[in-house]
């Protein structure tokens, strides 16, 4: 629908449509995290969701990604602010809403405080405090040499660490976010802490919201796929009918 999306690089964009059941100018971007891709099953189910609700959804996968072009050891928060850019660039005159998941909260924090296009703000497990991350999860991993949770495919770069530490914190960008943003988090996560949305939620203004998710990990795994869908979607509809 939306065409051939390539970022800055010149790398495509690897997405996936899922129309709404109306004719409806709204489209939400979908991001996933580190290490992670447009096909995480959560994120499957929340496109498909909104689909059903109305809301045209676009999964996409960031450059090094799942199906998109480039290299994995050069994917960082930044590059990844200028690919969701390229994505919004193709979007034309959409109204747009951006979901992050982990690091592509991350993104979105970035990009939403800069581009005024984008309308509406969901963070889903958002990272906040990146240099933090950085150190906690893989402070013990020699960078260019090692690999990120032992997973051979995902291989540590000094560019993704660097980034992290350069980024430090999202905190100072939550005051220029002036749209109505979700920020979704389970009590239980163990990769990116509560702490997270509770720091960046302080620092935003009166049309930030936290919703904290009893007993949900990380992904949203199991039983707990359906609640971020149900509160991504009706908070979604709601601001969609106000606007």
């Amino acid at each position: 629908m939306f065409g051939d999306i390539r970022n800055p690089q010149g790398e495509r964009i690897d997405t996936s449509f899922h129309p709404g059941n109306d004719d409806s100018h709204h489209v939400a971007i979908i991001g996933h995290g580190v290490t992670g891709n447009k096909d995480r099953p959560f994120l499957v189910a929340l496109a498909e969701g909104l689909a059903a609700a109305g809301i045209n959804a676009l999964r996409i996968s960031y450059s090094g990604n799942g199906g998109s072009e480039g290299q994995f050891v050069d994917s960082n928060i930044t590059k990844e602010v200028a690919d969701l850019g390229a994505v919004i660039d193709a979007l034309a005159d959409k109204t747009v809403t951006y979901i992050g998941h982990s690091m592509g909260g991350a993104v979105g924090v970035l990009r939403a405080s800069q581009d005024t296009r984008i309308r509406f703000l969901v963070s889903l497990a958002g990272m906040v405090h990146t240099k933090k991350f950085a150190e906690t999860e893989f402070g013990m991993v020699t960078p260019d040499n090692g690999n990120m949770w032992d997973d051979e495919s995902c291989p540590l770069s000094s560019a993704y660490m660097n980034d992290l530490r350069t980024i430090e914190s999202t905190v100072p960008q939550a005051s220029g976010i002036q749209v109505p943003w979700l920020l979704l988090h389970g009590t239980e996560d163990d990769v990116v802490p509560l702490q997270d949305s509770l720091d960046i939620h302080a620092a935003a203004g009166d049309h930030a919201q936290l919703v904290q998710l009893p007993g949900a990990n990380h992904v949203f795994a199991d039983e707990h796929t359906a609640p971020v869908v149900t509160q991504t979607v009706q908070w979604l509809q709601r601001q969609h009918a106000g606007a």
